[in-house]
């Protein structure tokens, strides 16, 4: 982002539907930290999420509900230049225990604010999370780059997947119906500081504290404990620092084509070994690698993303490394230990019950 794509900012009012998340926290700081004159309204209701996250800003305003509560729809005014819609229910094996909920904070969420916003006038860009994984192939051998045309498979993973791609055809129907200005962002697999181990409400697994394979094997790593890789650790993920996710998903609102749809991701495949190995070599921790059998859930083995509309369309592309990134996560993670033990251990009783 350059300072005159900031500026495009200055006086703005922009909603981010699951702000208080990972992903959702970034992109509000980074705007902050960037655009002097705006106003930024965050709706969570804290399912998978800490408070910790809301920066404590005059530009902000903070709502700890739903955005699918009518009475905080009702609020939303045709005074919104830009909305995020990142609000999502964590994760994959969460959705896989309790799809009911999951159809309500991840689908329900996409259709109801879009309906809400389908006769504002004022909108510029809705920019709408998506997920890569509902679209690559799913394999356990050489990966291919998934393409944005590429095609969408009728067997999905989880509630989770089915929840995000769903998301995609009510922004696709919105888009053409009513004319809203949605773009799709698909994410690859995003890591970064700001990702709390345990954040929200126990949501039925142990998933909820060992959310994303990034800050679990970093924590893991740091406090040497076993380190576990499922299937051998043979899968492969395209790894995007967040600041680089959040700098997709303003480029997507600033020149992204509306009814379209981009990868935002790295373009470099990793295996889920070799993470575990330079995670360690960063740490220096004696935790040991354990070899652990395939989850049963789980086909969508080896995937990375196609960088290259991004990169033509809106101008983006990746800038942090993977080594560098990595650097950066374990630092934050040792600062915020204590935060991150407090959430753990929050959800002591559940992990005891559920063992």
């Amino acid at each position: 982002m350059t300072r005159e794509e900031y500026g495009l900012f200055e006086d703005k009012s922009i909603l981010v539907v699951g702000g208080a998340g990972f992903v959702g926290s970034n992109l509000v700081r980074l705007l902050l930290s960037n655009v002097r004159n705006i106003k930024i309204l965050i709706v969570d209701n804290l399912l998978s999420a800490e408070i910790v996250n809301v920066p404590k800003d005059e530009r902000v305003t903070f709502v700890e509900k739903s955005v699918t509560d009518f009475r905080v729809l009702a609020q939303l005014q045709d005074n919104i230049d830009y909305v995020f819609h990142l609000a999502t229910y964590h994760g994959n094996q969460s959705s896989i225990f309790d799809p009911i909920v999951d159809n309500e904070n991840n689908t329900q969420t996409t259709l109801k604010l879009f309906e809400r916003l389908k006769d504002f006038h004022n909108l510029k860009k809705v920019v709408y999370s998506s997920a890569g994984c509902s679209v690559a192939k799913k394999t356990f051998d050489a990966a291919v780059a998934t393409t944005e045309e590429s095609p969408i498979e009728l067997h999905q993973d989880s509630p989770y997947s089915i929840s995000k791609i769903i998301g995609e055809f009510y922004s696709a129907y919105y888009h053409k119906q009513y004319g809203l200005p949605v773009v799709r962002a698909r994410f690859q697999n995003v890591y970064g500081p700001g990702e709390i181990l345990g954040a929200g409400n126990w949501r039925g697994t142990y998933a909820t504290i060992w959310r994303n394979v990034t800050p679990t094997f970093i924590y893991r790593a740091l406090t040497n404990q076993e380190i576990l890789l499922e299937n051998g650790g043979i899968a492969t993920r395209d790894f995007i620092f967040v600041e680089d996710i959040c700098r997709g998903l303003m480029l997507c609102a600033l020149k992204g084509e509306t009814g379209d749809v981009y990868n935002i991701g790295s373009g470099i495949e990793t295996s889920i070994s070799e993470l575990a190995q330079r995670i360690m070599q960063v740490t220096g921790s004696r935790s040991e690698l354990k070899i652990m059998p395939k989850r049963e859930w789980d086909t969508s083995g080896k995937r990375f993303a196609s960088t290259e509309k991004s990169r033509e369309k809106l101008g983006f592309s990746a800038k942090v490394l993977l080594q560098d990134g990595i650097e950066e996560t374990v630092a934050w993670t040792k600062e915020n230990m204590d935060v991150i033990q407090g959430c753990i251990e929050k959800h002591r009783k559940h992990l005891e019950f559920y063992q």
